[in-house]
């Protein structure tokens, strides 16, 4: 797969409540649901002839990102997001019930 990663955009889907690549016909996304002060991450998704190159680690961090500059706490349900946070521990200050 020839993927410029940094050409990417990630596209915040409010409408649809989710961050997200288009990649061709196909599309990487997380999902999220919004609390009083909390996000929750509940689901990312990179289509299989995507996988491994960075683009969920892209759309995680934008996500995370969001989260902080709108002060919302952050409560990963999903597992990769989970993880990215484990690997990433500044944004473990802002994660609830981690």
């Amino acid at each position: 797969m020839d993927i410029q990663l940094d050409q990417l955009e990630v596209i915040h889907n409010t409408a649809r409540k989710r961050f997200e690549i288009q990649l061709g016909e196909q599309m990487a996304l997380v999902n999220y649901i919004v609390g009083s002060s909390e996000i929750i991450f509940t689901h990312t998704e990179v289509p299989r002839p995507y996988e491994g190159l960075g683009i969920a680690a892209k759309l995680t961090k934008a996500a995370l990102e969001y989260a902080r500059e709108t002060g919302m706490r952050i409560r990963p349900m999903c597992r990769y997001t989970a993880a990215y946070i484990k690997r990433h521990p500044e944004y473990q200050p802002i994660t609830a019930g981690y």
